[in-house]
């Protein structure tokens, strides 16, 4: 096939989710507007967004044994496309998962809550897989994003946990995952802390 064509074919498959995603940040963004104007407090502090590379889709979809071709990825691929949604408080993030569930065009697919039930390192993230209806011209596409919500502290403390291991090529050694445990444990403390402080400020 011709470079130029192969090209316009991986924009093309790839572009919904794009669509998709400036969709969920629209829904978001506007969220964010509603109750700076209208609320005493945001429950979002700020949203990122991002879509999978070609090359890593196709890393991926191979090593979950597929043949690395893009058009499968929207069956087999939960995360092709991102957003990931940044809160103050704990109760936030619970709060805008709701205000999206309440949306009649997102279909929530999956829930993994991590903040409930944190993996052994620590981590802790709310994880939502939603469904976007995307209108194109001739068609309507209903496309996947994986929504990440946490809190400032638990960005912080994943940010530079990727760090560590992106550095040590997922080998980090046991004295660093033993202080990355217990440093998920102070931030978890410092959530709650803050959490008890915003409840007494919304009371008074």
């Amino acid at each position: 096939m011709d470079i130029g064509v192969a090209d316009d074919l991986l924009r093309r498959s790839l572009v919904v989710y794009k669509f998709a995603v400036e969709e969920l940040m629209t829904k978001l963004r506007i969220l964010s507007e509603e109750f700076d104007l209208v609320h005493s407090h945001d429950p979002i502090e700020h949203v990122t967004q991002r879509v999978k590379r070609p090359d890593a889709i196709l890393d991926k979809l191979r090593r979950k044994g597929l043949a690395p071709d893009l058009a499968l990825a929207a069956e087999h691929l939960d995360d092709v496309a991102g957003v990931r949604v940044v809160c103050p408080f704990v109760s936030d993030v619970y709060r805008v998962r709701d205000m999206l569930a309440r949306q009649s065009d997102v279909e929530i697919l999956k829930t993994k809550d991590y903040i409930a039930a944190p993996k052994p390192n620590g981590y802790r993230s709310l994880h939502l897989i939603v469904r976007i209806p995307v209108f194109l011209s001739d068609r309507v596409e209903h496309v996947k994003v994986e929504v990440q919500l946490r809190t400032i502290a638990m960005d912080f403390w994943a940010t530079l946990e990727h760090k560590l291991f992106y550095k040590y090529d997922d080998q980090v050694p046991a004295g660093f995952v033993d202080e990355l445990t217990s440093t998920a444990a102070i931030a978890a403390e410092l959530d709650a802390r803050m959490e008890s402080l915003h409840q007494k400020v919304q009371r008074d």
